[in-house]
């Protein structure tokens, strides 16, 4: 019988990301019982035929020769907030948490997704919203954000541009299999974000991109980041959708205003019209809506923060500590996504640094010097 790794990467190779039934189904009977029923003798599915031609040996050479990994749920390099869409209600049929991941790429993706920002926008951007893409894109970047787009042309390039000149990594969702460049002209482009960063596809290898395929990525950048920004969008531009799985998830929406007399500001504009988004500007303005209550905002840019040295691992535990009281190792761990014992760990490197204090009941808070006092 097929492994339940193995199973999922052959659904994912046969199913198209998205499908509720499929994702359903394996939450509810796991991925071998599925891939079982759509393989055994004379089952006549609609995916059977797929299933069936399918060459799993070559599946899994072609994944290991194009230095690709395959992540499951439950990986500790599994990016966080997916889960939410195993409850999400369907935008365009579509929904589930993926099956799995194919990575390319240095970066490790859950710590990126942790700390990470999401930029869309217009594909025919404006010399102002690639301005503005990029200078968000760089400025997140020097504040330790991680930047998620979707490797396109127009505002997503700019932005993963700018983030690459910063300091932090930056992350390509795509809407094909990792070995197909799309678009071909960000061949260069990718190869950069995958020194430092990560190329994320839930399609196998020698898969091109369709517009349902678009959409269905469009949800995993949303769920991936607690937080997404559009900087420029046309009336019917398909960055809307991914802010309409970034509100239906209960995630940040922000948008930045453009010119009145320009097509893409049309999108942006009608979304902080109707209070689906926060007006930005700026970074500091991201930053201010991302950040725990009572947690003061880091300064960008110009002169150095203390928590520039932290890596992103150490920066998302350090923002998980209250601005008041304090929490048990445990419940940090949760909210942080670390083991317990990483958890602790990095607790104990932290407060050998002062960021943070262990109090007499053993639980975890910042040193007083760091708390809020306004």
């Amino acid at each position: 019988m097929t492994d339940e790794r193995t199973a999922r990467m052959c659904l994912a190779a046969v199913v198209e990301p998205g499908h509720p039934t499929i994702a359903e189904a394996v939450l509810s009977y796991g991925a071998a019982a599925v891939w079982a029923s759509l393989t055994r003798p004379g089952a006549d599915l609609p995916l059977s035929r797929r299933a069936r031609v399918l060459v799993v040996e070559d599946l899994l050479a072609a994944t290991r020769a194009l230095g690709m990994r395959f992540v499951v749920p439950g990986d500790a390099e599994w990016p966080g907030g997916t889960e939410d869409l195993r409850s999400c209600e369907p935008v365009n049929q579509l929904t589930g948490e993926p099956l799995g991941l194919w990575l390319r790429g240095a970066g490790d993706l859950a710590e990126l997704a942790g700390t990470s920002v999401a930029i869309v926008g217009s594909r025919a951007s404006t010399p102002y919203g690639d301005t503005v893409a990029a200078d968000l894109g760089a400025e997140l970047s020097e504040a330790g954000r991680s930047v998620i787009s979707g490797g396109a042309y127009g505002v997503d390039a700019a932005a993963h541009r700018g983030c690459l000149a910063g300091r932090s990594p930056t992350v390509a969702v795509l809407a094909g299999g990792l070995d197909q460049a799309y678009p071909a002209g960000h061949h260069q482009l990718f190869e950069r974000i995958a020194e430092r960063g990560v190329l994320v596809s839930e399609l196998a290898p020698g898969e091109h991109p369709t517009r349902v395929r678009f959409l269905a990525r469009n949800r995993l950048i949303a769920a991936m980041t607690p937080g997404t920004v559009m900087v420029e969008a046309a009336a019917r531009s398909g960055a809307r959708n991914t802010v309409t799985w970034a509100n239906e998830l209960g995630r940040v929406v922000m948008a930045v205003p453009g010119p009145v007399t320009s097509a893409t500001s049309v999108t942006p504009h009608r979304l902080i019209r109707e209070a689906e988004a926060v007006l930005i500007t700026r970074a500091p303005d991201v930053l201010e809506l991302l950040s725990p209550l009572g947690r003061p905002n880091p300064r960008i840019p110009g002169g150095r923060r203390e928590t520039d040295d932290l890596s992103a691992e150490e920066l998302r535990l350090f923002e998980c500590v209250p601005g008041r009281g304090s929490l048990p190792a445990a419940e940090l761990a949760l909210r942080a996504d670390l083991s317990l014992p990483r958890c602790l760990a990095l607790l104990e490197e932290l407060a050998d640094r002062g960021f943070v204090a262990q109090n007499l009941t053993g639980e975890w808070q910042l040193p007083p010097r760091a708390r809020k006092t306004g």
